[in-house]
């Protein structure tokens, strides 16, 4: 039975900032209304984090599903992600993965964001490492292999990252150095196409004093985020892969959330920038694994 997806946040009694009233319900809102109004589903999303507390004031939201692939097994069901490789091709299965994850490497990850306002999406990656150095950021979304460069977004819209007809159409996590610890990834939703980038088929190489200035600029406001309750886990639908397979089909209103909302207070009309980590599992000292 189809539903409109009413988004309520839990109070959260350990807050020090009166939450109430506060859900990350935008995303939702800027996706077409369903055909038919059946009923009304309650999905909650949890805030974590220290910024979640966010106060009452105007924000602007972003939102993030990272998924990761398991290999599909006999039984299984569902929709599943075509993946070639050099034994062939193969399905996998994508499953939601909670911000707050720990990954190891060799997983393969995909990203799902969905902006409800119409503008401009860019993704940039640069690894973190234990001592808080950080490596050389890369613009990794958009580039001329995914969409001949298309990088607009607009409510009920799913971007894929990568997209499902790349090859590969998956990331593998893989450690430049010991003591990496995550993968940092800036997403950018302006409303006008940022000037000077020569985009072309592989990840575009940035400078560090052109990101901070992005980042001084741009990342001012406080950031809370939300995680869906329950979503963790949860498969791939048909309907998500049809958004996202080539821009003309949009999500509504009654189908699956973003596990994640990034939500940014007050930063008015300027573009909306968040960080979205992939976190690597600490290893402990005898090759183990916490």
């Amino acid at each position: 039975m189809k539903v409109i997806w009413a988004l309520a946040l839990a109070a959260c009694a350990a807050a020090q900032t009166d939450t109430r009233g506060i859900v990350p319900e935008e995303v939702i809102q800027g996706r077409p209304a369903p055909k038919k109004i059946a009923g009304v589903a309650k999905v909650e999303y949890q805030p974590v984090g220290p910024g979640a507390a966010v106060r009452r004031v105007e924000g602007k939201q972003v939102g993030v599903t990272i998924w990761k692939l398991r290999r599909a097994g006999g039984a299984d069901g569902g929709v599943r992600l075509l993946v070639q490789d050099d034994s062939g091709t193969e399905g996998w299965i994508p499953e939601r993965v909670a911000s707050t994850s720990n990954l190891v490497a060799g997983d393969r990850v995909r990203l799902t964001l969905e902006s409800p306002e119409a503008g401009y999406l860019y993704v940039i990656d640069r690894e973190k490492y234990a001592s808080g150095e950080e490596g050389a950021p890369y613009l990794i979304f958009p580039t001329t292999r995914t969409a001949s460069g298309d990088n607009r977004v607009a409510g009920g819209r799913l971007v894929d990252i990568p997209a499902q007809g790349d090859r590969p159409n998956f990331f593998t996590l893989r450690k430049s150095r010991e003591d990496q610890t995550e993968e940092e990834l800036t997403v950018l939703l302006t409303k006008q196409p940022i000037d000077g980038l020569n985009i072309g088929a592989k990840p575009l190489a940035l400078s560090v004093s052109q990101v901070a200035e992005w980042q001084q600029e741009w990342g001012r406001g406080r950031v809370g985020v939300f995680e869906l309750k329950g979503g963790a886990g949860k498969s791939w639908t048909r309907a998500e892969q049809m958004a996202a397979a080539d821009g003309t089909r949009l999500l509504t209103q009654d189908e699956p959330p973003p596990q994640t909302v990034y939500r940014v207070e007050g930063n008015g009309a300027g573009p909306l920038l968040v960080t979205v980590k992939l976190r690597y599992r600490a290893e402990l000292a005898r090759g183990g694994t916490r």
